[in-house]
C-alpha cells in the first residue's frame, strides 16, 4: 500500500480534467482566440494534453499560458531570442523565471588582421529589454550568441595556429563583456569548419573558456549532434566532449533538423536524441553540461522544398486548411497533410502537446482504503498516464538521463508550451 500511495502522489498533480468546446466558443471572434493572456489552470489541467488533438483547440488555447506555475524541471534551461523575431523578447520576460540563461542572437565576431577583431552587432542590445528579463528572474544569465562570422579558412589557420591571437581574441571577448554588462557568451564556431581541425578548435576552445571563466564569465559552446540521420558520426564527438567539458559551463546541443530534406520526416526523433547524448557522455560525470536541443519551430515539406514553419503561420495553416493530425509512433511527433490552391501537398511536423494513455486505472483495487478515497474522490477520470509527445517526453528523457534544455527559440511556438517547463 505504501508504494501506491507514492505512485497517486506522484500523478496526482498530472490528473485530467475533461474539458470540450462548445458552439458558443466557437463563435468568438479572432481576435480572442488569438489574445495572449494568463490562465488560471495548466495545460494539463485545461485538458490540452490528449492524445487526439483538434485543431480548434491549438487555436482557441495556444495564447493562453499559465502564469503561476512554478519551474518544475531541475536542469539548466537556455533560451535563444533572435532580433526578427520579436515576440521571443516578451517570452523572456514572461517565463524569465524558468530559464537559467538567455542568448539573444546579436553578435559576431570578426577578424580584421593579425591580432586585431571586432565584436559587431551591439546596436541590438537593448539594455532595457535586459534589465525587465532580469526583474523576472535576478539569476538569470545573459549571454549573446558569438557567431565567428565572415571568417576565411586562412583566418582560421592564423587563429588556431598562434598563441598571440588566441589571447587578443579572448582579451577582446572579455572587454566587450564587462563594457556591455554580459554573464559571457555562447560560442558559436564549431561547424564551421565542417569537421575539420578538430584538436585546434578545442585548444582555441579551451583557451577561451579559460579566459572568461578567469573573469567570471560563462562559456558555452554550440555544439552539432552527435549523430547524423543516417547513423554516422558527427562532427563534434565524445572526445572533444571530454578535453572540453571541464572548461566548458554548457553544450548546446543541436538535436533538431534531423529531416531537413525534401522527404517529410520528424525534426526530433526522440531514440536519435537520446543517442546523440549518449554517444558523448555515456557516464554520467559531465552529462549535466550538455543542453538537449528542444525545436519550437515545425517544417513544412513539399515537392518543391522544406521551410521552418514558425507558431503563428502553424495557426494560419490550421484556421485554413483544419487539418486532421496523425500521430509518429517513431519519432513521438504529430504531423498532418494539406493541400493549397495548386494542388501541392503538404506535410507540417510541429512540436505538440501530445499525451498517450497506456492504462486505466482501476479504482476499484483501492476502494477499501480511506487514504486513497481521499485522494481520488474529487476526480473525475482516473487514469495513470504515461507522456508521450513532443515537448513533454523531451523534457521527461533531459530529466532521466540529467541534462539540461536549450530551446530554439523562444517566441517561435505556441505560448502554452512553457507550462511544460
Amino acid at each position: 500500500m505504501k508504494t501506491t500511495l507514492v505512485v497517486l502522489q506522484t500523478i496526482s498533480y498530472c490528473w485530467f480534467v475533461s474539458a470540450t468546446l462548445s458552439k458558443t466558443d466557437a463563435k468568438k471572434t479572432h481576435k480572442a482566440e488569438t489574445e495572449t493572456s494568463p490562465a488560471e489552470l495548466s495545460v494539463l489541467e485545461r485538458g490540452l494534453v490528449v492524445s487526439d488533438m483538434h485543431w480548434k483547440d491549438i487555436v482557441k488555447e495556444e495564447k493562453r499560458y499559465c502564469a503561476h506555475i512554478k519551474r518544475t524541471f531541475q536542469g539548466p534551461v537556455l533560451g535563444y531570442v533572435t532580433p526578427w523575431n520579436s515576440h521571443g523578447y516578451d517570452i523572456a520576460k514572461m517565463f524569465g523565471s524558468k530559464l537559467t540563461s538567455v542568448s539573444p542572437v546579436w553578435l559576431q565576431v570578426r577578424r580584421r588582421g593579425p591580432e586585431t577583431f571586432d565584436v559587431t552587432g551591439l546596436h541590438d542590445h537593448d539594455p532595457g529589454w535586459v534589465k525587465a528579463v532580469r526583474k523576472s528572474n535576478k539569476k538569470v544569465r545573459m549571454v549573446p550568441r558569438l557567431l565567428f562570422d565572415g571568417w576565411s579558412y586562412q583566418d582560421y589557420m592564423s587563429v588556431l595556429g598562434s598563441e598571440d591571437e588566441i589571447e587578443e581574441l579572448g582579451s577582446e571577448m572579455v572587454d566587450i563583456a564587462k563594457t556591455e554588462g554580459f554573464d559571457g557568451y555562447t560560442l558559436e564556431l564549431w561547424s564551421q569548419l565542417g569537421g575539420n581541425k578538430r584538436k585546434e578548435l578545442v585548444h582555441l576552445v579551451k583557451h577561451i573558456c579559460e579566459t572568461l571563466k578567469a573573469k567570471r564569465l560563462d562559456c558555452i559552446l554550440v555544439i552539432p549532434p552527435a549523430m547524423t540521420s543516417t547513423g554516422q558520426p558527427g562532427m563534434f564527438g565524445r572526445e572533444e566532449f571530454e578535453q572540453l567539458a571541464p572548461v566548458v559551463d554548457g553544450f548546446s546541443l543541436m538535436t533538431y533538423d534531423y529531416s531537413s530534406g525534401a522527404r517529410p520526416g520528424p525534426s526530433s526523433p526522440l531514440s536519435w536524441v537520446r543517442d546523440c547524448v549518449l554517444q558523448l557522455a555515456p557516464n554520467t560525470q559531465w552529462r549535466q553540461k550538455i543542453l538537449l536541443g528542444l525545436n519550437l519551430y515545425g517544417l513544412d515539406f513539399a515537392n518543391q522544398g522544406t521551410e521552418p514553419i514558425l507558431g503563428g503561420r502553424y495557426i494560419e495553416i490550421l484556421r485554413e486548411h483544419r487539418p486532421k493530425f496523425l500521430w509518429d509512433e517513431y519519432s513521438a511527433e504529430h504531423y498532418f497533410s494539406y493541400k493549397r490552391n495548386n494542388a501541392v501537398k503538404h506535410v507540417v511536423y510541429y512540436p505538440s502537446l501530445k499525451v498517450k494513455l497506456i492504462f486505466r486505472f482501476y479504482v476499484s483495487l483501492f476502494k477499501h482504503s480511506n487514504n486513497i478515497v481521499n485522494v481520488y474522490t474529487n476526480c473525475q477520470i482516473y487514469f495513470i498516464a504515461i507522456f508521450s509527445q513532443s515537448i513533454y517526453q523531451r523534457i521527461s528523457l533531459a530529466t532521466e538521463l540529467g541534462t539540461g534544455i536549450s530551446l530554439w527559440e523562444l517566441g517561435q511556438g505556441l505560448d502554452y508550451f512553457y507550462d511544460l517547463l
